[in-house]
């Protein structure tokens, strides 16, 4: 018999922007070989992070996917969704709310942009009191004066690759400090495998002595802010495509233009300003390689006769990728059942 650890992960019900919380269960089985249902469901005080009250506390945790722990000697990662005790959905579990039905055949790929800041609160490599030259410099930058922190961004890319996560890339972001990871996936897929990257990452900070921050505009000033693209396609689009098809469902993503940001992040409004490589929140807007418009069509998708993937930038670097990919299905599968 062979005790391994299984580390629940879940999202708490903070607001406007959740947090992930965890604890590690340990289990003695002959052998595991990742299934989940394998699992049992398990509980948690609610009180103690905002999803119920002391006189009726406990939320349920029901494992949904499970990776493996490269960190941990016999360990695994386990997404859990929180219910109620009668086992309906718990309000707080956004990733109960995505359509699984329509979900299906859906890509998405999330570039998840954040920013690593010292014990000051100010971005690693800022020096001490003062600011490090204006911006151009440091996006995919190498060097000491460009780039800082790396050695926590390679260290996170091997865990997340080890666990099997679906991560396609990293990169040195526009501001000194600031860095993304792209992540893509299948339908919930890729949402959880964010989920635990997100997770791996803040583990990776607490050995550094830093914090991950993923605040949309962490620094005010001449500084981008930290967003959370979201990539998207689906059957009909990979396929046959089209050009009037495409504006079609961007006509549906231009009507639900405010429903979108309700579900895209909090504070917002200070990164969606039309400056800093985004478009205004107050006007929905899309074009061809333009990175300041709410939507960009790939130039890719255009030289491949209109047919691949579009790009939702406006989702800020703190969103819940559940809820994302909730409303992005909803508007396409929408916009897809009237133009076909």
């Amino acid at each position: 018999m062979t005790k391994y650890k299984f580390e629940y992960i879940w999202l708490d019900g903070h607001r406007p922007i959740a947090n992930l919380r965890s604890k590690t269960k340990v289990l003695e089985m002959d052998a595991y070989n990742g299934d989940v249902e394998q699992l049992s469901e398990w509980n948690f005080d609610g009180s103690s992070t905002q999803q119920a009250v002391g006189s009726n506390s406990e939320v349920v945790l029901k494992p949904v996917r499970v990776y493996p722990d490269p960190e941990r000697v016999n360990g695994y990662l386990v997404v859990a969704e929180t219910l109620n005790p009668d086992g309906t959905n718990h309000p707080t579990n956004t990733r109960g709310l995505v359509d699984t039905k329509d979900v299906g055949g859906f890509w998405f790929g999330f570039e998840q942009e954040y920013v690593l800041m010292d014990d000051s609160g100010r971005p690693v490599g800022f020096p001490s009191g003062g600011y490090p030259e204006p911006q151009g410099p440091y996006y995919c930058a190498v060097g000491n004066r460009y780039v800082s922190g790396r050695e926590i961004i390679e260290e996170h890319l091997d865990a997340c690759l080890d666990a099997g996560l679906g991560i396609t890339g990293v990169n040195a972001e526009v501001m000194l400090g600031q860095w993304e990871f792209q992540c893509f996936g299948e339908g919930l897929r890729a949402a959880d495998d964010l989920l635990v990257a997100r997770y791996l990452l803040f583990r990776s900070s607490e050995r550094h002595g830093v914090s991950v921050e993923m605040h949309p505009k962490p620094m005010q000033g001449d500084w981008n802010g930290s967003g959370m693209h979201a990539n998207f396609s689906w059957p009909h689009l990979r396929e046959v495509g089209g050009e009037d098809y495409i504006y079609k469902i961007l006509a549906n993503f231009e009507k639900h233009h405010t429903e979108h940001l309700a579900e895209y992040g909090a504070h917002n409004e200070m990164r969606l300003t039309g400056e800093h490589e985004t478009a205004s929140m107050d006007k929905f807007s899309y074009g061809v390689a333009d990175r300041g418009a709410s939507v960009r069509i790939p130039i890719f998708t255009v030289q491949d006769n209109w047919k691949g993937y579009l790009e939702d930038r406006r989702p800020a670097s703190n969103a819940d990728p559940y809820r994302v990919m909730s409303r992005i299905v909803k508007t396409v599968t929408e916009a897809h059942n009237e133009a076909v």
